[in-house]
């Protein structure tokens, strides 16, 4: 199978094309940088580029995107011309060139407001069935694609998945607080309860999505970590994480305590990922439960495939504020 790769000079695209020169597939990475898992330099912006990229190509992994880090950085209208004209001409290239699959990475950011209850409300469980309401435009651009892989569904056919990962980045947490209340890799160890995935994971849910687009034909799917709570624990989980946590899982405490570690007070959102995992047939690898099982091991948590990849950085240049200013 000739499978192109959006965005392949980034985390998730480095990802995929290291894993499918692995496997009996000709992946032809597509980025604006190049890199050693860049075949192809160029925009999606340019379609004739684009065509030029499509050209016997039997399924897309359309990974490219401008991101939350580039708000502060980059225009509205460059936002527009990326995440929706470049998915555009994707989209419209992919039905010409007769693709059997269309894979769109997207982001539980799409969420926005709706991901945050007021203060005297329990946590939020976030499943496919929450509507978004962006918070930014990043997250109108990205509904938007969604939005126009459906349509290119109900118009042509195009098997079209929509993956609306969770994070998977390596970089420092943006938020100040965080930043000087936690540890990296305390915060990080957190956010796998339920806002963060492995990118191992991610990379195999892309390749399951391909496998089953056909049969499917369109759907949105959370990938994020398998989550230890459950709907009953939203009240409490809101303004006592920590009480929550013991009852799910005990022998996080002295792990944490052997590191100086320490839980959030409370959260306020859980991503579920049961629709993917039914329909897809995807199993995550990596949870809270195996990061505990690997700290208490004195083991990095990290799928080898996430420390081959490493940090690759948003932007050329540093901010005072942090690894970028948040808008």
């Amino acid at each position: 199978m000739r499978i192109l790769v959006t965005g392949s000079s980034g985390h998730l695209g480095e990802g995929i094309v290291r894993t499918l020169q692995n496997a009996p597939h000709e992946a032809i990475g597509l980025d604006v940088k190049p890199s050693p898992f860049t075949t192809r330099v160029g925009s999606i912006v340019d379609r004739n580029f684009v065509r030029d990229c499509m050209r016997g190509v039997d399924a897309v992994l359309h990974a490219a995107t401008l991101h939350k880090p580039h708000v502060a950085t980059h225009g509205r209208q460059e936002f527009v011309d990326t995440n929706i004209t470049g998915t555009l001409n994707l989209l419209e290239e992919a039905v010409a060139a007769g693709v059997k699959a269309f894979i769109f990475t997207s982001t539980t950011s799409a969420f926005g407001r709706a991901m945050t209850p007021p203060e005297n409300q329990p946590a939020t469980w976030i499943t496919e069935d929450v509507r978004p309401m962006p918070r930014n435009i990043y997250g109108v651009t990205k509904c938007a694609a969604e939005d126009l892989c459906e349509l290119f569904h109900q118009l042509h056919g195009l098997p079209c998945l929509v993956l609306r990962t969770s994070r998977f980045f390596p970089e420092e947490d943006d938020s100040a607080a965080i930043r000087e209340g936690y540890e990296d890799g305390n915060a990080k160890a957190n956010e796998f309860l339920y806002r963060r995935v492995d990118v191992q994971d991610v990379v195999d849910a892309h390749l399951l999505a391909i496998e089953r687009a056909a049969q499917i034909g369109f759907a949105r799917y959370i990938i994020s970590a398998t989550t230890p709570f459950v709907p009953a624990d939203l009240p409490e989980l809101r303004h006592d994480a920590p009480a929550v946590l013991r009852r799910h899982v005990p022998e996080y405490e002295d792990v944490y305590a052997s590191r100086g570690w320490k839980m959030f007070p409370g959260i306020d959102r859980v991503y579920v990922n049961a629709r993917a995992r039914n329909e897809l047939g995807w199993q995550p690898r990596y949870d809270f439960q195996t990061v505990i099982a690997s700290l208490g091991r004195g083991e990095d948590p990290r799928s080898p495939l996430a420390r081959e990849i490493g940090e690759k950085g948003y932007h050329d240049r540093t901010f005072a504020e942090g690894p970028y200013p948040v808008c």
